[in-house]
């Protein structure tokens, strides 16, 4: 019940005031919306870029962590994607929407700020490796079938051209690669830009946790109610149980395990949503997911953290 209480609640209660302020209209949607491209497009950036400076890149890109956790993440937007189309016969184009939604989990602003508050910020290591890839990872997965569903295999340059633009015009993707660059060349920055570089992104998370609560107030559970229960499960029990199973076999060490299996377990990201809202596939399906297992992973986030060494 501590966890609950010191580590799990506080992130919730950020998550919640955004939502109340919302509800009560003293935040717009426009607002709202001015302060998530904030976070997205500049706060987060930064603190991933700082991320990047300063991660060891031997001891944090182990193979053993990014296969676990990256093994795992296909195998669930796989098998999504075909119990999709077994059990509740859709278009091969809403299967892959559905699988997406399986496969992106929340690793940013749930899955640092829940590792960081658990374990301190020496244990966002492994993390930060986990999200430099996660982005293009399920972006290319993602897109890669859907233009295969939406060309059937025709016109192999555009579907590698439409992969490639998706992936390299995401700020997260930019701001990690050129943390990668600086920490790779030992490039020294100056102090100034350091400590401005402090400032953005000790509001990164509190920022990016307050607008998701405000993006999640629009959302109202409604679509299929098949699919989004089997998104729940495979998103908040599955994917982790998968990752877990994968990080023990591969003898992964205690951190490496925390930050693989809680990332695993986060509720789908707001991704899952511009992914459905881009093909015009599952929205409902998709924001009442993102809604709800948001909701609901407050106790399962709770489990996983007892049940983690």
């Amino acid at each position: 019940m501590q966890v609950l209480l010191d580590v799990i609640l506080p992130v919730f209660m950020v998550i919640g005031l955004g939502y109340v302020t919302v509800w009560r209209k003293l935040f717009t949607s426009e607002n709202i919306d001015t302060l998530m491209k904030f976070a997205q497009n500049v706060a987060i950036p930064f603190l991933l870029f700082k991320g990047m400076i300063e991660i060891n890149l031997e001891q944090s890109f182990q193979p053993r962590l990014l296969g676990s956790f990256y093994t795992g993440s296909f195998i669930v937007f796989f098998l999504s994607t075909i119990c999709t189309r077994w059990f509740f016969k859709r278009a091969w184009e809403d299967c892959v929407t559905i699988g997406f939604c399986c496969l992106f989990c929340n690793s940013l602003v749930l899955g640092l700020s829940i590792t960081e508050r658990a374990y301190g910020a020496d244990a966002l290591q492994g993390n930060f490796a986990i999200v430099t890839l996660h982005a293009p990872f399920c972006y290319g997965v993602g897109i890669t079938a859907m233009e295969m569903a939406l060309n059937k295999g025709r016109d192999p340059i555009r579907l590698i051209r439409n992969v490639a633009v998706a992936m390299f015009k995401n700020t997260l993707v930019i701001a990690m690669i050129a943390g990668f660059i600086v920490n790779f060349y030992n490039i020294s920055l100056p102090h100034a830009a350091l400590d401005a570089i402090n400032m953005i992104e000790q509001v990164a998370l509190p920022t990016a946790l307050f607008g998701m609560g405000g993006v999640l107030y629009r959302y109202r559970p409604s679509g299929d109610i098949g699919p989004i229960i089997m998104i729940s499960f495979a998103s908040l029990f599955l994917h982790p149980v998968l990752v877990l199973f994968l990080a023990t076999y591969f003898a992964l060490e205690i951190q490496g395990i925390r930050s693989a299996v809680l990332t695993s377990a986060m509720a789908p990201g707001i991704n899952a949503y511009i992914f459905a809202h881009m093909y015009q596939r599952c929205q409902e399906v998709a924001a009442s997911t993102v809604l709800l297992t948001t909701m609901g992973s407050l106790f399962t986030i709770w489990a996983w953290l007892n049940l983690l060494p």
